[in-house]
């Protein structure tokens, strides 16, 4: 089967780049996933988060290795697997991270990836539906394929954490993206007429997936790049009964991710040297940073029991708000089913010295359900939790190869808190979360506080605390680092180092991590990729 382009991954990155490469009826474009199709109805029902991050049926519910820092704890790494990626499960927060990380990008050799030149492509990738303010206005788009957008339901705590925040000392801020990240407010959101406006749902609309020069293949797992010499040539894939070949005629596009995007390069013999040769792929080329520089950001949680009655819970009347809610829903796209989780939070300065906002909150009016693999604690009781985590952790991990199956999943070390300061970042976000919910606009609905409880109070008890519970907020990048040196991965037009034909679009890339939830980053630079690649092929033809 031949095509002009080939993308390897159907997530966040892969839909917008199947939708801008295929505008052009003279481009032949094939969209490869592992996963189904995006039909299951949690997908699109904004509350449906919990079920679908703790379940592997659109998932790939990957693990970490064995966590040194963290006891030895395996970490649970939810991964999306179905159109739309990990866009089809995450809760819909849409924050694109400070104008600084992006200039930090340029400063450390990504040419073209300031600020200043990313800032069209966020707005070219949404449709702003909230209140605008003039000095935010310049910030975001009017006709882009995903829908930004306020909750058609907010929670009455997540008022209160916003309004606990200001009595904090915080300003508000009601929109992150605008002319200042800083402050606390309520999250806008991924969202259209009360569902999930996933990357799939944006970029794959009817009118996209009717193209006859798109061709969008499910349930096909990609397991090697084809290689002529340096010239990628297509794909081989695995569709659980016998392996395809795929050609392309002017690209191969990796957009599967953190993870499985350096996982492929290896497969095909694109990586470190003693990696492949420890599970006998050919080395094609020797790149040593391919699976390196992992960044992810790690969270610890704040959980308070509470008084009031007004959060999630499956018991009491909240059974009553819960079936209600569930009509509301189905019938009106109302209602707490149209809740995204997180609905409030903040980018603070959580010390002097800061020049910009170091540290992100993240509150959730439910008790800690632990990525959906503890549903059963919607029976027990109600409470509200605060995500904490630092914004720019120091720490670095790594992707290898499990083995040379390349149906197995890849070996995945993040390497949290190998950097001690990023064990007093996490303690220090923990007082300052305490400082905020003890704030009497949470008088009415506090009891007490679970975890990490109010007999843990020293440093030594929070950094414990913090080894114990830590885990990921699912932003994992920088595993095919993008630069102007030798060394990256890719370029700054996204292009394999040492193979012709062959780039690499996805939140891989990233040099490092952005401040903020990464769904937007990576959505951004598909959009720009795909002009690096619609450029690239204009000046060869």
């Amino acid at each position: 089967m031949n095509y002009d382009y080939i993308i390897i991954g159907g997530g966040s990155a892969g839909c917008v780049l199947a939708n801008r490469l295929s505008a052009d009826p003279a481009n032949r474009v094939c969209l490869v996933e592992a996963g189904p199709v995006d039909r299951n109805p949690l997908i699109h029902m904004p509350f449906g988060i919990g079920a679908l991050v703790g379940k592997a049926f659109v998932n790939w519910a990957f693990w970490s290795t064995p966590q040194r820092e963290l006891g030895g704890r395996r970490t649970y790494q939810p991964r999306g697997k179905t159109l739309g990626g990990s866009s089809s499960i995450n809760a819909t927060v849409c924050t694109r991270g400070h104008a600084s990380d992006y200039d930090r990008w340029a400063e450390l050799g990504c040419t073209g990836w300031s600020y200043a030149d990313v800032l069209p492509y966020f707005r070219r990738s949404e449709t702003y539906r909230a209140p605008l303010a003039d000095r935010d206005r310049p910030f975001h788009g009017t006709d882009g394929p995903l829908s930004v957008s306020e909750r058609r339901y907010t929670n009455p705590l997540s008022e209160a954490f916003v309004e606990a925040g200001v009595q904090a000392g915080y300003a508000r801020n009601d929109d992150f993206n605008g002319a200042d990240q800083e402050g606390v407010g309520q999250f806008k959101v991924f969202q259209i007429d009360g569902q999930r406006c996933s990357n799939a749902r944006g970029y794959l609309t009817p009118e996209v997936l009717a193209r006859p020069n798109l061709e969008i293949r499910t349930g096909l797992q990609c397991t090697r790049v084809l290689l002529d010499g340096d010239l990628a040539t297509g794909v081989e894939c695995d569709d659980g009964r016998q392996r395809i070949t795929l050609n392309a005629a002017r690209e191969v596009i990796l957009s599967a991710g953190a993870f499985q995007s350096p996982q492929l390069l290896m497969l095909s013999g694109i990586g470190p040297r003693e990696e492949l040769t420890r599970h006998g792929v050919p080395v094609v080329v020797d790149a040593p940073e391919v699976g390196a520089n992992l960044q992810d950001h790690l969270e610890v949680i704040v959980e308070t029991r509470a008084r009031s009655r007004v959060g999630f819970a499956a018991r009491g009347r909240g059974w009553w708000t819960l079936i209600k809610g569930l009509f509301q829903y189905l019938f009106r796209r109302t209602g707490p089913y149209t809740s995204n989780g997180p609905e409030a939070g903040g980018f603070i300065r959580s010390r002097a010295g800061e020049d910009i906002p170091d540290m992100q909150w993240h509150f959730s009016a439910v008790a800690n359900l632990k990525h959906g693999l503890e549903m059963s604690v919607l029976l027990k009781r109600f409470g509200y939790i605060v995500y904490v985590y630092a914004l720019r952790p120091r720490s670095r991990g790594w992707v290898r190869l499990a083995s040379g199956n390349p149906l197995d999943a890849p070996e995945i070390d993040p390497n949290y808190l190998a950097e001690p300061e990023d064990v007093s970042d996490l303690v220090r976000g923990v007082r300052k979360t305490r400082e905020l919910l003890a704030q009497p606009a949470f008088d009415a609905h506090r009891d007490v506080e679970l975890h990490p409880g109010p007999d843990v109070e020293s440093d030594e008890a929070l950094e414990d605390f913090v080894r114990r519970t830590a885990e990921t907020t699912y932003h994992p990048v920088g595993t095919c680092r993008m630069g102007g040196d030798d060394r990256s991965v890719v370029d700054p037009d996204l292009k394999v180092r040492g193979v012709r034909a062959l780039r690499v679009v996805d939140a891989s890339v990233m040099p490092t991590l952005v401040g903020a939830n990464t769904n937007a980053g990576t959505t951004m630079i598909a959009e720009k990729g795909a002009d690096l690649i619609l450029l690239g092929a204009t000046a060869g033809s």
